[in-house]
């Protein structure tokens, strides 16, 4: 609820004031106990709860991040394939120009996208992208897969042939591709520089050949889905991860239909588990509360998208509860490896064919 929203609902100039208090309070409450997570090469505190904006339109997610910002949200994720940055940008400047708070509060990730994954064409996205977000720096940048695109240079969007498969770009680089990235962190124009979507071996041939290495690893993460291996070579390279899709995307599955017409064959239900449930009703709480504190008990960024105020609240919401050590077991045995993977990219039709596709294409298949 907005300040404007929140008075206009009382008449009594008294009780106004009272509620005026509380709500200050309350958005102090959360900006207080929104717990961070500090990134090992540049001490940045990047926070553990941010919000996603992914399959969001730029007319709905303009007010979306304004709600989350006012409700105490300083961390913001986006890509430039979400085509909603400059609705996010205006948000943000609208924020910041009537003094509610100022650029070095927020925590803003973006991403290269596929059809830019190239060193030649870093600089190119990211300039866009600062325009589109009317920043001059972003705090983290993150290569968005780890295979690249042929791009269409009138759209800006991948090149797909007659037959539907999408025109791989075979000679996708990582090294070099990375190395355009420390250079433009050396320009100041991105405070951290990470990946998203990479395999453990596509993250060690970078670590190895980098300057600066990797400071966050951002990928699906949920309880079906824990990929408890890739967290241990993360933690072993001082790597924080960033868990999407934390609450298992219930909303993706349309999308997925909708825009690619691909259907994977099963899609989980975590927010109806009777496990996560049962914990949720112990602690007077949302299953989605309790999945997303599973996950920042754990040191793991989450990015739950909602835009929904009331969800926005409730996912904010995580600060003064504890999962026992007994309910994080529960927890961490609905874990299901390989088959808990909703994210496997083959709605790009042909992707698997990339010498960079991630993921073992017999397990990547749900």
């Amino acid at each position: 609820m907005s300040i404007r929203l929140f008075l206009r609902s009382e008449t009594n100039f008294v009780t106004r004031k009272a509620n005026f208090a509380y709500f200050l309070n309350y958005i102090y409450s959360i900006t207080r106990n929104m717990k961070y997570v500090k990134l090992s090469q540049t001490a940045d505190l990047m926070p553990t709860l941010g919000l996603g904006t992914w399959q969001a339109s730029p007319e709905v997610i303009e007010s979306t991040v304004y709600k989350a910002l006012e409700l105490g949200y300083r961390h913001i994720d986006t890509a430039f394939n979400y085509n909603n940055e400059e609705a996010i940008g205006n948000a943000i400047n609208k924020w910041i120009n009537i003094g509610k708070g100022a650029r070095k509060d927020l925590f803003i990730t973006t991403k290269l996208p596929h059809v830019g994954n190239r060193a030649s064409d870093v600089k190119k996205f990211l300039d866009l992208q600062l325009k589109r977000l009317q920043m001059e720096y972003v705090d983290l940048y993150l290569i968005h897969v780890p295979f690249g695109f042929h791009c269409d240079p009138e759209t800006l969007t991948p090149v797909v042939r007659s037959t539907g498969e999408y025109d791989l770009d075979m000679d996708t680089d990582h090294i070099s591709t990375w190395k355009e990235m420390e250079a433009c962190q050396k320009e100041g124009r991105i405070r951290n520089i990470g990946l998203s979507n990479f395999n453990e071996s596509q993250m060690l041939k970078i670590i190895k050949a980098c300057t600066v290495k990797p400071q966050v690893l951002q990928v699906e993460l949920h309880a079906y889905f824990q990929q408890l291996d890739l967290r241990k070579f993360c933690s072993e390279h001082d790597i924080v991860v960033t868990a999407y899709a934390p609450l298992g995307s219930p909303g993706a599955k349309d999308h997925f239909v909708n825009k690619y017409n691909y259907s994977p064959d099963a899609f989980p239900d975590l927010l109806g588990h009777p496990e996560v449930n049962e914990i949720a009703k112990t602690h007077d709480k949302t299953p989605a509360q309790v999945l997303l504190r599973y996950l920042i008990q754990q040191k793991i960024v989450v990015i739950p998208k909602s835009t929904s105020e009331k969800r926005l609240k409730e996912n904010a919401d995580l600060y003064d509860f504890e999962l026992t050590p007994a309910e994080v077991n529960r927890i961490k045995k609905l874990d299901k490896g390989e088959e808990g993977r909703i994210f496997n990219f083959l709605f790009w039709k042909g992707v698997e064919n990339h010498p960079e596709y991630p993921f073992k294409l017999a397990s990547a298949v749900n």
